[in-house]
């Protein structure tokens, strides 16, 4: 199957062509937050504060980039773990984030609020950070730059690979590759 050409941000009728093993080329902005500013994100929604952009149909990248070397846009810029953010997930799903980029499984709350939200999680490749940073065509700090690799970044994405994970339908491709691998399909 071919990869389907997304652009982020969108609104939540585009998830619903997304389904659980669709290959995506992820284009468009999409802002880069860890473990540090998930937390903050989710205090300032508690204490009523503004956010430091606008989250309606966003997409939030886990990754914390190496230094850019001269001439370079961005370092290496690989997915993190995605669990790392579940406890502060389904605040922002609804505040209107729409998509996340990770690696790794996520927890049965994030799901169900992916569904809730009509919302999508996309896995890319571990490891693959040198590889992955060559989709981002413009990075800037735009929130939090005291947190150094954890500050918040608007990325500028060009055909960025990923795959749907979590689906509005209640997919998941973890759960699925796993009973694919025991009935000897994979």
């Amino acid at each position: 199957m071919d990869a389907v050409n997304i652009t982020s941000p969108f609104e939540a009728e585009a998830v619903e062509k997304l389904k659980v093993g669709t290959r995506v080329l992820i284009s468009g902005v999409v802002y880069t937050a860890r473990d540090a500013a998930h937390k903050r994100l989710v205090q300032a929604i508690n204490n009523g504060e503004e956010l430091p952009f606008n989250i309606e149909g966003q997409t939030l990248y886990y990754m914390g980039p190496s230094p850019a070397r001269p001439g370079q846009i961005i370092g290496s810029a690989g997915p993190t773990t995605s669990s790392r953010m579940d406890i502060y997930t389904p605040p922002l799903l609804t505040v209107g984030l729409r998509a996340m980029i990770g690696k790794g499984s996520r927890s049965e709350e994030v799901k169900e609020a992916i569904k809730k939200h009509r919302a999508v999680y996309f896995v890319t490749i571990g490891g693959a950070g040198a590889l992955l940073s060559k989709a981002i065509k413009k990075a800037k700090v735009i929130a939090y730059p005291e947190l150094a690799t954890e500050a918040i970044m608007q990325l500028e994405l060009e055909r960025f690979p990923a795959i749907v994970a979590n689906d509005i339908y209640g997919g998941d491709l973890f759960i699925q590759g796993r009973a694919a691998y025991r009935k000897g399909g994979v």
